[in-house]
């Protein structure tokens, strides 16, 4: 393995990891949704500023006028999936939130299927199907392990809910190819900065060292670092490498429900998180079943 390969992978493997804390550290701020979500941004700008700066991103012209539309439409779309996910945490637990969320890469297709004329091919329809008989595990599993029925349910509604605006931001950053992601980023939380202030509580940050101490984590590493490491690592690996370290992001978040929170998964809600995230990974790797192709040897 080159320097260049396995430095990536090790950022990528660092992204995906400190990805998968994301959920404990909202918890832990013990605050509700939106404020999380609003100093989340508040930090994650300003550290994506220093960021830019030192590339040297916030030069005029870096950005045209179009593209910087398309990177607030996506920053609002981003800002709604980090509502919805971070919201599903406390109803389906993180575990289950962030196993749900794993079937956005199927929204994607149907969303690229409906507004850029893709195919889809029979392989994804039936990784699709995989991944719906999963989330009927998952769903036929509420009440067993984690509170009311109803609320569990909901949790997984929210988790779907981020799935797909997910999916819409990646379809909009599609269009997005020449601009440096971490300009996209710093648009799209500033874009949440102004989207949020009016709701959020502006008398100042939360005096309990906790509930700050988890801010400004979210803020700082889990936007700043995390897409600097995230952003290098893309660049440096196949499409297919980056796409198999992504799956440490549910498995560690998996872990981290259990290790923080005791939150243990029933065997059918083990199965449906194990279709889903094969699923995925079946999808995103290209694997299918194909008949080897005859070899007419000739004379």
């Amino acid at each position: 393995m080159d320097n260049s390969l396995r430095r990536g992978s090790l950022e990528m493997v660092a992204a995906m990891l400190i990805s998968g804390t994301i959920g404990w550290f909202v918890l832990a701020s013990g605050l509700p949704v939106l404020e999380v979500v609003f100093w989340r941004c508040v930090f994650g700008a300003v550290a994506l500023l220093a960021i830019c700066a030192a590339f040297g991103f916030l030069r005029p012209g870096v950005i045209s006028r179009p593209a910087l539309l398309l990177a607030i439409a996506s920053g609002v779309a981003i800002v709604g999936n980090w509502l919805l996910l971070f919201a599903s945490y406390s109803r389906a637990s993180i575990a289950i939130g962030t196993a749900v969320y794993n079937v956005q890469p199927f929204m994607l297709v149907g969303l690229a299927a409906l507004f850029l004329g893709e195919k889809i091919t029979l392989a994804k329809l039936s990784w699709l199907s995989v991944a719906f008989l999963g989330m009927l595990a998952i769903v036929s599993a509420h009440g067993a392990a984690q509170g009311g029925g109803e609320d569990y349910l909901l949790g997984i509604a929210l988790a779907l809910g981020a799935a797909l605006l997910y999916a819409i931001a990646a379809l909009i950053i599609k269009r997005l190819s020449g601009t440096p992601p971490h300009l996209i980023a710093l648009v799209q939380v500033s874009t949440g900065v102004v989207l949020l202030a009016p709701w959020a509580k502006l008398g100042g940050l939360p005096g309990e060292m906790p509930a700050l101490a988890s801010l400004l984590t979210l803020g700082v590493v889990h936007t700043g670092l995390m897409y600097v490491l995230l952003y290098s690592a893309i660049q440096r690996l196949p499409t297919a490498l980056t796409g198999a370290l992504s799956f440490i992001y549910p498995i560690a978040a998996i872990l981290v429900d259990w290790v923080a929170f005791d939150h243990r998964l029933t065997p059918l809600q083990w199965l449906g998180v194990a279709l889903i995230l094969l699923a995925a990974a079946g999808m995103q790797q290209g694997w299918w079943f194909r008949p080897k192709s005859l070899v007419i040897k000739g004379h």
